[in-house]
């Protein structure tokens, strides 16, 4: 896990640039990496360029940093409901639900994570993003061990029943991750209204399973 460590530290300076990160999260969200220049940012931002240049050298050294916000936060949901008592079927569908949650209530940082496995895919160039796309996927593939592991727990108490972990948890964190490119919040939408969806896409993953959500 030592890249989830390197990757994903907490904002500490005292400036805070996480303001710059949603706009930029925002723009990418709406006009896609290539259509978004710094410009948009800072105007997003309501700010000047110079303040987004102190922190960052270009627009794909943002793009890398919303990134890593996004899943930051994605560990942050998931990692409390992982350990408990409860059989791990209990615990996988709350992983699944708290990580449909953070999908809805970061949904512009969550769909610049979507866009960087696209960009890791076809669209880094030089060796340094590669480099770098690389190791923000190893930060994914860490992600999705967490529900691999009580998976195979669940497996083993007999309270998940799939003969493919691995493809299974695949599937069930595709079809949350899809949030990103499917759901746009309701006017006046809340909380239980958000809660409400994650519960029915939860139930549907877990009946996939065999378990009970």
């Amino acid at each position: 896990m030592s890249s989830e460590k390197s990757q994903l530290s907490p904002r500490i300076d005292k400036t805070g640039n996480i303001d710059i990160l949603i706009a930029a999260a925002e723009c990418f969200m709406e006009q896609g990496y290539h259509a978004t220049s710094i410009d948009d940012v800072a105007r997003r931002l309501g700010a000047t360029k110079g303040r987004i240049y102190h922190y960052y050298r270009s627009k794909t050294e943002l793009f890398f940093d919303v990134h890593r916000e996004g899943m930051r936060r994605n560990f942050e949901a998931v990692t409390p409901v992982m350990k408990g008592p409860e059989p791990a079927a209990k615990r996988l569908s709350a992983m699944f639900r708290q990580h449909a949650l953070s999908m809805m209530e970061n949904l512009a940082l969550e769909a610049v994570v979507v866009q960087g496995v696209e960009m890791h895919r076809f669209g880094a160039t030089t060796p340094e993003q590669r480099r770098t796309l690389a190791e923000l996927m190893t930060v994914r593939n860490d992600f999705e061990s967490l529900f691999k592991r009580v998976a195979y727990e669940g497996v083993e108490d007999g309270s998940i029943r799939t003969s493919d972990v691995s493809v299974a948890v695949k599937v069930a964190l595709g079809a949350i991750n899809w949030l990103s490119i499917w759901y746009r919040p309701r006017p006046a939408e809340t909380r239980d209204d958000r809660e409400i969806l994650a519960d029915k896409i939860v139930g549907s993953i877990m009946q996939g399973l065999n378990a009970p959500a």
